[in-house]
């Protein structure tokens, strides 16, 4: 062929084409939600591509084993009379194990077979690939007999190689989405386990705690416990919020000051305990999630000085200055060593450190034993606006 041609003989378009349909069929497998989706896709390729009877592809599980196996050219019902899935032995193991290609006429003859279980359907002609990129093994190409008769040559070996770079990748991103998922469930959880203790379990502490505050003192009147009962529905609704993922205190009009009030009112502070709040009257200048977040710190932080400073005045003091806003709680109370109480501190602190870590934000604690404690909550006002 001159250099002047630019037509391909037959066969080099028709191996075009084909490498063309597999890079396109695989990056269509990809975008399978899930990995065991993305590995049928695949193994259907597989059989398409050099015109077998059946195929499969197989994951190893990392211990001498399979994870996944996805079958293709069998029929749910026939794949459901198999008694068990394969386990990985035989020429399915010497794939796993031995990570080079195996091509067959009459796989029964192979000293690496072991045979099939019941009602599985027979089979002659073999072809095994490894799905290798350097030394990590992805999966296992198995394909049996082709349908026009004939056996598998080097270029259906070939074909399935070039199949299992592409698929590679595939299992890989698909991995890695898995991965992505398992990490926003467990970031979830903890969001969940957050709030329930900042919001819900505080609520329900304060509930507890005027209830006592009523008994101790004789005589109860009705309107006492429609207190008690009203709050108790605030807390049913707080825990319908978060089951469906919704923030009821957040919205538009809501103020900094608003929310500090609202989180006095619901702790039912005893009223020995003075508290005072400096905060602005205008709307929070945030999105709902950060500011039920801020709301949940504050309500923390109160809870814990209510608890367990035996404070007679506390104050609290929201701004914001030098691009930051800041939120600061002192109060009177017994005080504590923070570096002593670093290591031990509650969930209820390490839970406002991981909240404000969470939107680029810093919690400082300044105490000593007999002087009270100051809580200062930053965060940067570019990352709130």
């Amino acid at each position: 062929m001159s250099a002047s041609d630019n037509r391909h003989p037959p066969y080099m378009s028709s191996i075009l084409h084909q490498l063309k349909t597999i890079a396109e069929s695989v990056m269509y497998a990809a975008e399978a939600d899930t990995l065991g989706e993305v590995l049928q896709r695949i193994a259907d390729i597989s059989r398409e591509t050099v015109g077998a009877r059946y195929a499969a592809l197989g994951v190893p599980d990392g211990k001498g084993s399979l994870e996944f196996f996805e079958i293709s050219g069998m029929t749910p019902e026939d794949a459901s009379r198999i008694p068990h899935p394969p386990l990985g032995r035989g020429l399915l193991g010497a794939i796993m194990t031995e990570r080079e290609p195996i091509r067959l006429e009459k796989l029964q003859q192979d000293p690496r077979s072991i045979g099939f279980p019941e009602n599985h359907p027979h089979m002659t002609r073999f072809l095994g690939v490894p799905i290798l990129v350097g030394q990590h093994l992805f999966g296992m190409f198995y394909l049996t007999d082709r349908v026009d008769g004939q056996p598998f040559d080097e270029f259906d070996q070939w074909l399935i190689e070039t199949t299992a770079g592409y698929a590679a990748l595939a299992i890989a991103g698909a991995r890695l989405r898995q991965q992505q998922r398992q990490l926003a469930l467990l970031e979830e959880r903890q969001r969940i386990s957050m709030d329930l203790h900042d919001g819900v379990i505080q609520s329900i502490y304060a509930i507890g705690m005027y209830l006592d505050i009523l008994r101790s003192g004789g005589t109860i009147h009705p309107n006492d416990l429609d207190i008690a009962i009203n709050n108790l529905n605030e807390v049913i609704e707080d825990i319908r919020g978060y089951i469906m993922n919704l923030s009821r205190r957040a919205s538009a009009d809501q103020t900094v000051e608003r929310c500090l009030m609202g989180i006095i009112e619901r702790l039912h502070i005893p009223s020995n305990v003075q508290v005072t709040v400096d905060a602005p009257a205008s709307p929070m200048p945030f999105n709902d999630t950060l500011q039920e977040a801020i709301c949940q710190m504050a309500q923390e932080a109160l809870s814990n000085i209510i608890r367990h400073a035996n404070a007679r005045s506390i104050h609290l003091k929201a701004q914001i200055a030098d691009k930051r806003f800041i939120l600061s709680i002192h109060d009177d109370g017994r005080g504590f060593d923070p570096e002593t109480a670093e290591h031990g501190e509650g969930l209820g602190l390490r839970n406002i450190r991981q909240r404000a870590a969470l939107h680029k934000g810093e919690l400082t604690i300044t105490s000593a034993p007999g002087q009270g404690s100051l809580v200062i909550l930053q965060l940067p006002v570019t990352s709130i606006m």
